[in-house]
């Protein structure tokens, strides 16, 4: 227990200490969120925060932990996230840049064996199904859909990060009771670092995480729950990482439905999300 207290000190200290100075970098080269009619904001705002999220995260794994097959795939998996976040928040690259990008980025997480090859039976206690030829295309997907799922949810101060912190505190304190002791590390790890962040994000935020953070964060807690559940013999597997991703996970799946049915490509943003809509209904952003 003094070893988890310790590596989430680190990992949020870290990141409070480097915002202020990201902050001022996101000025200098340009990485800044302007007012548009569709976002919350009414001033331009530095959005390269999640470059701070990424160093805590990272930078107290690579000290902290034994550098195996699966902790060198989860870090170059992240940092080839971080970099297309990076890229965007400072140039805006297009959809599919990005899309190309997070698929390299799962298929790096196949290769350290970070995959959906099996998943327990949902109905029938103790049983296996192996998705043999399915692995690799479930796991992208998995990985594609759950980043993205995230990235959308950023809409509002303090949501996306405070989900986030949530969903990885969960995971941790579910994978403690099914003994997934590494993943419950990297998760704890995970949340103190967008806990240092959130200290700067919550409202009226000073700085945005931008797609450097919210796919940061989507990226890895689709990893840590391949890592901590999915490959679990137990019932719990199959369920746990949808309850906790739960949010996110149907957002986007009703912002596909919805884009699609009024004719609006599946990638364009629009102003009808949950989160939208809680604002519409009366609510603050705290409330939300």
């Amino acid at each position: 227990m003094q070893d988890y207290l310790l590596y989430m000190l680190g990992s949020f200290l870290l990141t409070l200490i480097l915002v202020p100075l990201i902050k001022k970098l996101a000025f200098r080269v340009g990485a800044v969120d302007n007012p548009s009619q569709r976002k919350v904001h009414c001033k331009p705002m530095p959005r390269l925060g999640g470059l701070a999220i990424y160093i805590g995260f990272v930078g107290m794994v690579l000290l902290t932990q034994p550098i195996t097959h699966q902790i060198i795939g989860l870090v170059l998996g992240g940092t080839i996230i971080a970099l297309i976040g990076i890229a965007d928040d400072i140039l805006d690259i297009s959809p599919k840049a990005k899309l190309a990008g997070q698929i390299v980025a799962a298929c790096v997480l196949v290769a350290f064996n970070i995959d959906v090859d099996y998943i327990t039976h949902p109905f029938v206690e103790g049983q296996i199904l192996s998705l043999e030829y399915l692995s690799i295309p479930v796991t992208i997907l998995w990985v594609v859909g759950i980043t993205n799922a995230v990235n959308l949810i950023d809409g509002l101060d303090g949501l996306a990060a405070g989900l986030a912190t949530i969903a990885a505190v969960t995971l941790a304190i579910v994978g403690y009771s099914q003994g997934q002791y590494l993943m419950v590390t990297l998760a704890l790890m995970l949340a103190a670092s967008t806990l240092g962040f959130l200290r700067y994000n919550f409202y009226p935020a000073q700085i945005f995480m931008g797609d450097s953070g919210s796919m940061f964060l989507g990226f890895n807690l689709s990893a840590l729950a391949i890592m901590g559940f999915v490959k679990s013999i137990t019932i719990i597997s199959v369920f746990v990482p949808i309850l906790i991703l739960g949010i996110p996970i149907f957002d986007t799946l009703f912002a596909i439905i919805r884009r699609y049915f009024n004719g609006q490509p599946i990638f364009k943003a629009d102003k009808e999300h949950l989160h939208h809509c809680l604002l519409n209904k009366g609510f603050t952003h705290k409330q939300t």
